[in-house]
């Protein structure tokens, strides 16, 4: 029950974001000087496919992501992040590795990411990543609801302003878990 008000609530602040995005858009009757990149606002959609190596063993497991973020120009200066995001992420739990099985989580998130410049590039960009949120585990008895923890430092490499593929190493830790990290690869769709 929890987790499906975490993702409703999720999914509301997502159409909210959207709707201001495009609402904004539609506003813009007068041309306006460009600005730089930096300066505005953006939203990502995003799906990153994965995999964990949980701990102790290094043991794969299928990790798949999909969320959306959106950027705020104001909050450039912010120390702490730019980007509100929530996402969805799939892990599969059971013996199978990267095939589904009945014993998976189901993890609901909200986070905010940091993204900065690097040195003598334009074409590739860093960022951290905080998130916390629900995870569900599936395939016993009854679903066990848990708190989750992430942290992730990655990389974009931009085709163009609205495509761009993000690496990132993430560091996850949910209570009565083992800590367990997720290297992932995936791709993003700005606008």
């Amino acid at each position: 029950m929890a987790s499906r008000a975490v993702l409703c609530c999720g999914l509301r602040l997502c159409s909210i974001l959207l709707f201001l995005t495009i609402s904004t858009a539609a506003q813009t009757t007068t041309p306006v000087p460009a600005q730089p990149a930096d300066a505005g606002t953006s939203t990502d959609f995003f799906l990153m496919p994965g995999s964990d190596f949980d701990r102790p063993g290094l043991v794969p497991r299928a990790n798949l992501n999909i969320g959306i973020g959106h950027t705020f120009g104001f909050l450039k200066k912010d120390p702490v992040g730019d980007e509100l995001t929530f996402t969805y992420t799939y892990e599969n739990a059971g013996s199978h590795g990267f095939f589904h099985t009945n014993f998976g989580s189901h993890t609901e998130a909200l986070g905010v990411m940091k993204n900065f410049a690097l040195p003598k590039t334009k074409a590739v960009t860093g960022y951290t990543w905080i998130q916390a949120g629900l995870t569900s585990f599936t395939g016993n008895a009854y679903v066990e609801n848990r708190f989750y923890d992430g942290e992730a430092l990655g990389a974009a490499i931009h085709f163009n302003d609205h495509n761009g593929i993000w690496i990132q190493e993430s560091y996850n830790k949910i209570p009565t878990v083992p800590w367990y990290t997720t290297t992932g690869v995936g791709y993003t769709w700005s606008w």
